[in-house]
């Protein structure tokens, strides 16, 4: 880890994030882009994607990764995906299934020039980089695995909250706020509850029509097949956190199993997941070594 703690005192020294637009697939999505040439020169991209409902500045609000860790070793990636944040507004929810967010991320390493990169999210980016790496899996160098949602056999009740969810904000208006606040959450001790609570407060002025669009896009979606994952063959990092039924360790676990180059850690406190951005650092640096050679 020495390697690490230096690069995150340096990491001052890192340009701000450059703030842009990419046009991918017909919408135009909001980007960020930071890190140094010399990383982008030897191939080492990580394209990042947050999660349902969520956007690069709720992440940045919440705290959830210190990108400088990331960014001393790798030209990192991040954007809002279409319909969330300052992306642009899609009306189609099946344009929001998880296999059609994969293609915008795969989109997203050509208009940025990326032949390969790492690809990384949160919950539904989670299940994005998944999708991408089964439909592309020769561009993908590495896969970043944070809070897997639920999968296979626990989806469908969560697809049914979805559906009923986007009902309940088409007919009513209802906020996100209001909506989220309804549900239950994981209890005061668990690492994810103050992050939760930041979610919550920065959707209150959400639009209703994108958050519509979002959860029918979720409601219809699920991870790949399980057969199609244990045929990737690039190393695989998964981070998953404990008293979320939303995203359960259970899931975590069955990628593990599945995935042939998989290091699952599992986090029991807000501590550890404060540690989680030296373990991302890392994974990138070391994967794309493993890429140059």
């Amino acid at each position: 880890m020495g390697v690490l703690n230096r690069a995150l005192r340096k990491s001052t020294r890192q340009k701000p994030q450059r703030i842009g637009r990419a046009t991918v697939r017909g919408v135009e999505l909001a980007t960020r882009q930071s890190g140094g040439k010399i990383a982008a020169d030897k191939g080492r991209v990580f394209v990042w994607a947050h999660g349902l409902l969520s956007s690069m500045a709720q992440e940045d609000a919440v705290r959830l990764l210190d990108w400088s860790a990331v960014a001393a070793h790798a030209r990192l990636i991040r954007y809002d995906a279409r319909s969330h944040g300052r992306s642009a507004l899609d009306s189609d929810p099946s344009h929001l299934r998880w296999p059609e967010l994969a293609l915008d991320m795969l989109g997203l390493l050509d208009a940025f020039a990326a032949p390969h990169a790492v690809l990384g999210g949160v919950s539904m980016g989670c299940a994005t980089a998944l999708h991408a790496a089964v439909a592309a899996p020769k561009r993908v160098s590495g896969l970043v695995l944070v809070a897997p949602p639920t999968a296979w056999e626990t989806r469908p009740r969560q697809a049914a909250f979805y559906r009923v969810a986007s009902t309940l904000v088409g007919w009513t208006g209802l906020t996100p706020f209001r909506l989220l606040a309804s549900l239950p959450g994981p209890g005061r001790n668990s690492p994810v509850a103050s992050l939760q609570g930041a979610l919550v407060e920065s959707l209150a002025h959400a639009d209703a029509d994108a958050v519509m669009t979002a959860m029918r896009g979720a409601a219809d979606s699920d991870l790949p097949d399980p057969t199609k994952l244990a045929q990737l063959h690039m190393p695989a990092l998964i981070l998953a956190w404990r008293g979320d039924p939303t995203h359960p360790v259970s899931t975590a676990a069955r990628l593990s199993e599945l995935l042939p180059r998989s290091d699952m850690h599992v986090a029991e406190t807000l501590d550890d997941v404060r540690a989680w951005p030296l373990l991302v650092a890392n994974f990138v640096r070391t994967t794309a070594r493993e890429v140059a050679v």
